[in-house]
């Protein structure tokens, strides 16, 4: 359905406010599926942590999902950008996040969500990981379970983030993490009302990347078998300008290599940001025909940080100025053929996971043990009772659509007009064929210092023929 034939009929069949939307979403071999669909899912999304790791402040009460203002601004620009799914690396289970992860439900966006945090005792110490997985790490992470497990729009949880970031960190990790997502999955089990998935993000390290994948998606039967990965995302960066290929980004290498997963796999961030703007030209790459053994990938990252990766500028105040990177990966997101890329997989083989084995493990330094560490005592009684005091998330009603804050255009004019649009229900967003960020050209360069000075003119005529459309038929809507 076409984003403004969905608008239209958002907007005609009823003035009450939005409750649900997306189907849950599960794995089913090496693919996402809809639960009730059966419509293979290909994630379309981005990386979202607004103010990067300095703006996660639980003792502030703080987080990236805790803003409802924040996010219906946030929802209704990736909303037109064309995304389906979101990363949030850093959450505080105490608090509420009904608001925002109701909103990102409302339009048709899923959630993948990190149960790590950056502070001390609160993720998997990659120089210490025997000594970091205990009893109180793990039964926070099951309170970030008991926060958004029933929201439908959670697609997954990640147990870790690039905790093997070099050869040396493989030694002693794997089984850890490996202990971590058994835990995570035998709670979920035992408390949620639905499978919802549970994987691992990888740093792209080439020497030990193959052993990764192998060692997280291979088969342990018994009571180890919970700690396979259920999907694999991998943080990739090897697509820098317009001048890569598929060969020279190493695609062809990676089609190569998964091309008999048994599990889904995935960017969890992609976006090299050494040639600027970025063209995001991979995406076609990404979603074509040659790499549909991927099940797509979160460009890096929503917000500009001091890695210099976003694709809009957060100002003190709330409001936002988008980027020439905005405007670039909403041309490319447009081009993508949607038929083409949730069809079924078409390259990778394999149906059953291969039996865990050290003949699996090629690389000297990486783990070859299978032998996953016991549970810390008393997590019997934790995964049999829950979590006590656990906050525990549901839908509400959306009722504001309308972007209070100022958001302007790569120029520095204002669009106006601004709001979110409930997708019907069941349905989950896709790329409109929409100019929000402004025409889609501009010079690749070397990167610079300046986050915002690359901007070319910007065009606003598809933006204001939908707008006028949509606040024609929305006369009668109370927002």
């Amino acid at each position: 359905m076409s984003f403004l034939l969905r608008t239209a009929t958002a907007l005609l069949a009823s003035c009450a406010a939005v409750v649900s939307a997306v189907n849950p979403i599960e794995v089913r071999s090496q693919n996402f599926v809809d639960a009730r669909t059966n419509e293979r899912l290909m994630i379309i999304g981005v990386d979202y942590q607004p103010g990067g790791q300095g703006g996660y402040k639980p003792q502030e009460g703080q987080d990236a999902l805790t803003n409802g203002t924040v996010c219906l601004r946030d929802a209704a620009l990736m909303q037109r950008l064309g995304v389906n799914t979101i990363r949030v690396y850093n959450v505080d289970p105490t608090l509420s996040h009904d608001e925002c992860a109701s909103i990102f439900n409302a339009v048709g966006i899923y959630m993948i969500i990190d149960v790590n945090s950056p502070f001390g005792g609160e993720s998997l110490d990659r120089s210490n990981p025997s000594g970091s997985y205990t009893l109180g790490y793990l039964e926070r992470t099951f309170r970030v379970v008991e926060n958004f497990k029933n929201y439908p729009n959670t697609l997954g949880f990640f147990s870790a983030n690039e905790v093997m970031n070099d050869v040396g960190t493989s030694s002693d990790n794997p089984p850890y993490i490996r202990a971590i997502q058994r835990d995570l999955k035998r709670y979920i089990a035992a408390h949620a009302d639905r499978t919802i998935p549970v994987g691992y993000s990888a740093a792209d390290v080439r020497e030990i990347l193959a052993d990764q994948w192998n060692y997280f998606q291979c088969a342990i039967s018994g009571e180890r078998a919970d700690s396979r990965s259920d999907f694999f995302g991998l943080n990739s960066y090897s697509w820098c300008g317009g001048d890569a290929t598929f060969q020279t980004a190493g695609y062809n290498v990676l089609v190569e290599l998964f091309g008999n997963t048994t599990v889904p796999v995935f960017f969890s961030e992609y976006g090299c940001n050494e040639v600027q703007p970025r063209v995001f030209e991979e995406v076609q790459a990404l979603y074509g025909p040659e790499m549909s053994v991927m099940s797509g990938g979160l460009v890096y990252e929503y917000s500009q940080e001091e890695s210099d990766y976003g694709l809009v500028v957060v100002n003190a105040d709330g409001t936002i100025r988008l980027r020439q990177d905005f405007g670039n990966l909403q041309d490319q997101l447009n081009r993508i053929n949607i038929t083409l890329a949730q069809a079924a997989n078409s390259t990778a083989t394999a149906l059953t996971p291969p039996v865990c084995d050290e003949s699996l493990i090629t690389f000297p330094q990486f783990s070859k043990s299978f032998d996953i560490p016991d549970a810390p005592e008393g997590l019997d009684d934790v995964i049999s009772n829950g979590v006590r005091d656990a906050v525990q998330g549901s839908i509400v009603d959306v009722t504001a659509r309308r972007v209070p804050m100022a958001v302007l255009d790569v120029n520095g004019a204002s669009i106006d007009g601004l709001e979110i649009v409930p997708v019907p229900q069941g349905e989950s967003n896709t790329p409109s064929g929409e100019n929000t960020g402004g025409d889609a050209s501009g010079t690749a360069t070397e990167a610079a210092p300046s986050a915002t000075s690359s901007a070319a003119a910007v065009e606003n005529g598809v933006r204001a023929g939908f707008l006028g459309v949509a606040l024609g038929l929305a006369a009668a809507v109370v927002v």
